[in-house]
This record gives C-alpha cells, structure tokens and sequence, in this order.
C-alpha cells in the first residue's frame, strides 16, 4: 500500500475492519508494507521503504505474484484477489502450530522456537514487525492530496533473525517511533531464507 495511491485508502479501510475480527492474531496475523515507489508523485510515504518495494518484486520474481501494483495483497504467500473480487479473506485455523515466540519488551529481544522432531528446520529466519494503529494521515500533494486517511497494521519497522539454528531463532525487535501510531502490535512469522513468504506466523498487541 501507499499513502500516494488514490486507490489505497479503500484497501486500507478494508484491513482495518480485521482490528475487531475474533481470529486476529490467531488465524490472521495482518501486516501492511508501505511502498516508495509512488513517492514521486508529490507525496513521500513517511513508511514507504526501499525494502518494502523490493519485498513486492520478490513475490513477483518468485512468481508468486502477476504483477506489481497498489493496493496488492497477498495471503499465505500467494496473490490474493479477493478484495478486488469481493470474496471473503480465508481464515481457516493452520493444520499446525509449531511457533512459539518469546519476547523481552523491555530490552527488545525475540526468540522463536520453531519446529518440531523429525521436521526440517535449516535455512529458516524469524522476521518481526512492529505494527502501527490508528495512524490518521492527511497528505498534502499528491493522489490523496487534503484527504484523510485511516491507516492500521502499518510496518513501522521490521528486523529478521541474523543467528540461530532454524528450531531456535533469535532477533532484535526493530526500534520505532512509538509516537507515530495510537496503538502499537507485533507480528511475527518464520520463513525460507531468499524466500518471503510465510511459514508459520503469530502477532499480539505490544503492551507499554
């Protein structure tokens, strides 16, 4: 998504109805990746990243995804069309639960255990996202120029695992401007290295 996409703000009012939805956190672990690749039309995306863009041409390198473009989704790491479509998001309950994620808030330290006897576990990295909420941006220039928005599960910074052993993986949880967002969540998922999409995945609200 982008704050520079006039078809954005839709997309976006739709994610944030998964706020209240009862299979949040358990069967749905939202997360939104702003782009920068709209930048250029007048209104820089204080979230779009470099990384985040190069995260969409991944998908699309692994053909995973067609095409890219705002607002995309993708679910379980494949495409995801249902939006456009106005078909139901899946959020059926994963035959396995294997991730378990520890987290010191007071000095930032992540550790996930994942796995379990006889499954294989190199090559695997834990990613974590610190997610912003009730963020209320009114862009200046731009497609969106002198509109409102609502923007929630908004990547506000991400690290991923730089040691462990793929059946325990450890991270640091990224530093963000707490500030930026009303309500503050976590997300975290296990994936291939070289690959983005999601093996397991689990989040919560960050409490202060």
């Amino acid at each position: 998504t982008s704050q520079g996409c006039s078809s954005c703000p839709r997309a976006d009012a739709w994610l944030s109805q998964l706020v209240e939805q009862e299979a949040l956190w358990r069967n749905v672990v939202p997360v939104a990746f702003h782009v920068d690749y709209w930048d250029r039309l007048g209104w820089k995306d204080p979230f779009g990243d470099r990384s985040y863009s190069l995260r969409q041409y991944e998908y699309k390198d692994s053909g995973r995804i067609k095409s890219v473009y705002t607002p995309g989704f993708v679910s379980n790491g494949r495409e995801w069309r249902g939006f456009f479509e106005r078909t139901a998001l899946s959020v059926e309950t994963a035959e396995e639960r294997n991730l378990k994620v520890e987290l010191d808030s007071e000095k930032g330290k992540v550790r996930a255990y994942f796995g379990k006897e006889g499954k294989e576990t190199k090559g695997l990295i834990l990613n974590a996202a610190v997610l912003g909420f009730g963020i209320e941006p009114r862009p200046s220039r731009g497609e969106n120029n002198g509109r409102g928005l609502k923007e929630d599960f908004v990547v506000l910074g991400m690290s991923q695992s730089e040691r462990g052993d793929g059946e325990v993986l450890e991270t640091q949880l990224p530093k963000v401007d707490r500030d930026k967002a009303k309500r503050l969540g976590v997300a975290f998922w296990v994936s291939h290295r070289g690959d983005p999409s999601p093996i397991q995945a689990t989040g919560g609200w960050l409490i202060e």
